[in-house]
C-alpha cells in the first residue's frame, strides 16, 4: 500500500492523534537545533514525500537539505544520514549513542523482536548470539573447515546450469543463486539440502523470504503513529506472522527430528551449527534456549539468502549490460585459473578485477539501501545539530554509493575505480558499507563474500552468457523493487552457452 492509497487511513489517524497535542510538541525548546529538512505537513509530516522507493526519495531530499537531515514521519522524528562522514559519525564515533534499533511493528510477529539478533538491544542475549555466530558459523577457522560444502554447492550450481545449457533454456539468475545459497546455509546449519533446483520448495522459500523483506520495508502507519499499532490497519503484522510461522515450522520439525535422533544409541552428532548449539544448550555454557536458536536461524536464512542472491543477480546484470567489462573479467579468469577450471577460495586474492566488479556492484546496488534503523538513546549532538532522544536514525548507503563528491561518474558501472585502491566492504571504509559498520555490522559478511566470489567467478569462467531473445544490453530493465532489501523489479534471465 503506497502513501497515496493510505490517505483515508491518514485522515482517520488525524482524529486519533489530535489528543496527543501534536502541534505543541512540535515547538518544544531545542527543536530549533534539529538538522534541516523539508517542512512537514500537520499530523502526517513528510510521509507523502517517501514514495515507493524511499532510498531514492531521501537521496533527492538530501541534495537539497544536506547529508544530515530531519523529517517527520507521522509522530516519529527521523534523522537521515547520507554521506560517508556522517555514517562514520553514527556507526563508529558515536556508536554507543546509536547502537540500538527502532523496531518496526512487523517485527513483533511471533515475538521476533525479543529474540531476533538484529533487533535486540546491545545486552546479554545479543552478545551471546553474536558470539555464537562468530564462533560457530562465520569465524575464519569454521569457514575454512566448511570449504568442502561451498565447493559442493558450486558444483551443484554448475551442474544445474549445464542441464539448462544442453536444453537451450534460459536461467533465472537470482533464483539459481538463491537456491545455491539456501542449500549452503541449510547444510551449514542442518547438514541437509532444503531445496533442489527442480523442486517447488526453493521457489516457495524465496517467495516467503521476499514476502518478509517486502513487508518489513513497507511504510507502515503503525510505525508512524504508535497509537495505531494494535490496529494493524494495513495487515502488515498479520502477513508477517504467516511468513515467520512458515519458516519457524520448518525449523521446529528439523530440531525435533535431531532431538529424537540424539536419543538413539548409535547416533553420531553432525558437525553442523545445530549440533553445536544443542550442545551449548545442554552444557549451559551460554544462556540460550531452543526458542533463541529458532529465531537465530530465521535471521540467518532470511538475511543470508536474499542479500546474497540479490547481489549476484545485480552483478550478472551489470556484466551482461557491459560486455566489455564481462570480457575483462573472463580474460582475468582464463589467464589466472584457466578457462572452465574450478575456482578455489584461495584463488580470489589473485583476481583483482573480479573483486573490483563485486565492489562496484555493492556501491551501485547495496542489498540493504537503508541500513536497519537505529535509535538515539539520548539527546546527541552530531555535526552541530541535535538528534533527540528516541529519534529514528537512517543511514542511506544507496545515496553514499552515488555521492558525486566521493565517486567520479557515480551512476556508471566502472570496476576500474577500485583497482589499486585500498578499500574494502568490512566496515572500515565508510564510502562503501553494504554490510553496515561498527558493532552491528552483518556477522555473515565473511561467508557472503566467499560465496559471491565463487558463484560469480564460476558462472563466468564455465559458460558464456546470452540475454533472452528481444533483450539487448541497452534494453535490460534496471528498475528496482524496494523492500528491506533491494531487488530487480524484473528478474534477470540469461541463456548459458557452452564454452
Amino acid at each position: 500500500m503506497d502513501m497515496v492509497s493510505c490517505v483515508p487511513w491518514l485522515l482517520f489517524s488525524w482524529i486519533l492523534v489530535v489528543a496527543l497535542n501534536y502541534f505543541s510538541r512540535g515547538f518544544k525548546s531545542g527543536s530549533r537545533r534539529l538538522p534541516p529538512g523539508p517542512t512537514p505537513y500537520p499530523v502526517i509530516g513528510n510521509l507523502l514525500e517517501l514514495g515507493d522507493k524511499p532510498h531514492k526519495s531521501l537521496a533527492k531530499l538530501a541534495k537539497i537539505h544536506g547529508p544530515i537531515m530531519s523529517l517527520k514521519f507521522g509522530q516519529v522524528t527521523t534523522v537521515v544520514f547520507s554521506s560517508a562522514a556522517m555514517a562514520k559519525e553514527i556507526l563508529q564515533n558515536q556508536d554507543t549513542s546509536f547502537c540500538n534499533r527502532t523496531i518496526p511493528d512487523a517485527i513483533y510477529a511471533h515475538g521476533h523482536h525479543e529474540f531476533g539478533m538484529p533487533w535486540l538491544p546491545v545486552a546479554t542475549l545479543w552478545r551471546n548470539l553474536r558470539k555464537i555466530c562468530n564462533s560457530h558459523a562465520f569465524s575464519s577457522r569454521q569457514l575454512d573447515a566448511n570449504q568442502h560444502l561451498r565447493r559442493k554447492k558450486i558444483q551443484d550450481l554448475l551442474a544445474y546450469v549445464q542441464e539448462n545449457c544442453r536444453a537451450g533454456t534460459a536461467i533465472h539468475i537470482g533464483q539459481a543463486a538463491f537456491d545455491t545459497t539456501l542449500n549452503l546455509i541449510s547444510n551449514t546449519i542442518f547438514s541437509i539440502d532444503l531445496a533442489d533446483p527442480t523442486s517447488k520448495t526453493a521457489r516457495e522459500f524465496k517467495q516467503t523470504n521476499w514476502g518478509m523483506m517486502e513487508e518489513a520495508g513497507k511504510p507502515n502507519l503503525s510505525d508512524f503513529f504508535p497509537v495505531l499499532e494494535n490496529l494493524d490497519l494495513q495487515g502488515i503484522r498479520r502477513r508477517m506472522t504467516v511468513y515467520f510461522g512458515k519458516m519457524l515450522d520448518v525449523f521446529d520439525r528439523l530440531i525435533d527430528q535431531r532431538l529424537k535422533q540424539r536419543q538413539e544409541r548409535d547416533f553420531t552428532e553432525s558437525k553442523d551449527m545445530l549440533g553445536a548449539l544443542l550442545k551449548i544448550c545442554e552444557d549451559k555454557s551460554v544462556e540460550i534456549d531452543i526458542n533463541d536458536i529458532k529465531h537465530l536461524f530465521l535471521v540467518l536464512f532470511a538475511a543470508g539468502t536474499d542479500t546474497t542472491s540479490s547481489t549476484l543477480e545485480w552483478a550478472m546484470t551489470e556484466l551482461l549490460r557491459n560486455p566489455d567489462i564481462l570480457s575483462k573479467v573472463r580474460l582475468e579468469l582464463e589467464q589466472t585459473i584457466g578457462k572452465g577450471n574450478p575456482i578455489e577460495e584461495s584463488d580470489i586474492t589473485r583476481l583483482p578485477y573480479l573483486q573490483a566488479v563485486l565492489k562496484e556492484t555493492f556501491r551501485l546496488h547495496p542489498a540493504v539501501p537503508l541500513l536497519l534503523p537505529r535509535k538515539a538513546s539520548a539527546d546527541t549532538e552530531v555535526a552541530g545539530f541535535m538528534v533527540p532522544n528516541g529519534a529514528q536514525v537512517l543511514v542511506n548507503t544507496w545515496a553514499i554509493g552515488r555521492d558525486a563528491s566521493l565517486w567520479d561518474n557515480p551512476y556508471s558501472f566502472v570496476p576500474e575505480r577500485f583497482l589499486g585502491l585500498d578499500l574494502d566492504v568490512k566496515g572500515r571504509n565508510f564510502e562503501l558499507i553494504p554490510f553496515g559498520a561498527g558493532r552491528r555490522i552483518c556477522p555473515g559478511l565473511p561467508l557472503a563474500i566467499r560465496m559471491l566470489y565463487l558463484m560469480l567467478g564460476s558462472l563466468i569462467n564455465s559458460f558464456d552468457w546470452k540475454l533472452e531473445d528481444g533483450v539487448t544490453p541497452q534494453t535490460i530493465d534496471m528498475e528496482e523493487k524496494f523492500g528491506l532489501t533491494l531487488q530487480k523489479a524484473r528478474p534477470l534471465r540469461a541463456l548459458p552457452i557452452a564454452i
